[in-house]
């Protein structure tokens, strides 16, 4: 296991943490010891630490204080697979250092950014508040015994958080070009289409699931969501898969299978999304006589955290330490934000993102170092500001 030991100054090098962390291979479900890792050191800085299991997947709650504010700072040491593995230049849990880079599955996305943060948190002996941490095992897999299932249990003993960083890697090309300040919806739809099976010759005999299928696409399709929200992109449906699993050219197949997606701004619920399939599906039924049947899995509705006195903090933090007029956006995917904003306001604010999920993928050194100073100077205003109002 790479070393965690302290730099120079006498706090914890971001850098060796980083390692640390991705010789740990914890690809979704799987913990391999990152979790203990995580704890070991934050027990050293004086956390207190609840480890949370549900199902197979482990979660982390870690408290530095009793005093309002609490500042949290939420991220995830699960990993997606490494894909290829003889494509990788290097160990992809070797955590090498190359070209002024560490190379690992995980590097940015993003044990690098839980590594800054610890680290900066190193710097701080206490704060005039709370420190915390909510960390799980489970935000590149269905998300279901992770981030949500914290939430709840913070719910229900009453644990106040005031404010979250997520440490996503929201960079765009740039360290600090780019925050998250709030993430479009998501919900996933299939639809199966039974009809009658028969002989291509006969279609009089048989119920062609294909034809309906295909027009209910393309009503689907057909609809304009909307043409954008404040601050967010518009809404989009896309088709992800169309199956029949038909190896025989002569056969009208009995079924037919395809799934979409839709990312969707605050126009929308998912629920109201949910309802538009169904009374779709409904409607095709009845028209053609085909069964159609729609499973909806709604995994985050789209929420906005609100410019004001948080999110300018961050903001004149990243203008100060990086030099850059940061982009207050709500693009890409989903991310466990979306869980905790039922705690607080959140904001993701992390390393660049251009290499995760890819094959070598890598954080630079300086922005690690980089990246846990900007953190530094984040707690340091942000008990300036808000702690002295508690």
């Amino acid at each position: 296991m790479a070393s965690t030991t302290k730099n120079p100054a006498g706090n914890l090098d971001p850098v060796h943490l980083t390692q640390a962390l991705i010789t740990r291979p914890s690809v979704t479900p799987a913990d391999a010891g990152a979790m203990d890792t995580v704890q070991q050191v934050l027990e050293n800085l004086g956390f207190a630490c609840t480890r949370l299991k549900f199902g197979e997947i482990e979660n982390l709650y870690a408290r530095r204080g009793s005093a309002s504010p609490n500042l949290c700072f939420a991220g995830h040491t699960d990993v997606v697979p490494v894909g290829t593995r003889n494509l990788w230049r290097y160990d992809p849990f070797g955590a090498e250092i190359h070209d002024g880079a560490v190379i690992g599955r995980g590097a940015v996305d993003m044990k690098g950014g839980i590594a800054a943060w610890i680290a900066a948190v190193s710097r701080h002996a206490d704060q005039a508040g709370s420190l915390s941490f909510l960390i799980t095992g489970d935000e590149e897999g269905v998300a279901t015994d992770g981030t949500v299932r914290v939430v709840q249990w913070l719910k229900e003993r009453g644990e106040v958080i005031d404010h979250c960083i997520v440490g996503e890697p929201s960079s765009s090309a740039q360290l600090g070009d780019m925050i998250k300040v709030g993430r479009r919806g998501s919900v996933n739809a299939t639809f199966t289409v039974s009809g009658k099976q028969g002989h291509v010759a006969y279609p009089q005999r048989a119920l062609n699931p294909l034809p309906v299928l295909v027009d209910l696409l393309s009503a689907l399709k057909g609809r304009v969501l909307d043409n954008g929200y404040a601050d967010f992109q518009p809404s989009n449906l896309e088709i992800t898969t169309i199956d029949t699993g038909n190896a025989t050219s002569n056969i009208i197949p009995q079924e037919a299978r395809a799934r979409v997606n839709i990312r969707f701004n605050p126009t929308h619920k998912g629920r109201e999304l949910k309802a538009w399939f169904e009374a779709l599906a409904a409607e095709h039924a009845e028209r053609t006589g085909a069964r159609i049947d729609v499973q909806t899995t709604i995994s985050g509705e789209a929420f906005l955290t609100e410019a004001g006195p948080f999110v300018d903090l961050i903001a004149d933090v990243i203008k100060d330490r990086l030099g850059l007029e940061t982009d207050r956006s709500t693009t890409g995917g989903t991310s466990d934000a979306r869980f905790i904003r039922d705690l607080c306001p959140v904001v993701e604010f992390g390393l660049v993102g251009q290499t995760m999920h890819q094959i070598n993928e890598c954080v630079s050194v300086a922005d690690l170092e980089a990246l846990t100073d900007a953190y530094s100077a984040l707690i340091e205003a942000y008990f300036s500001k808000f702690g002295s109002a508690s």
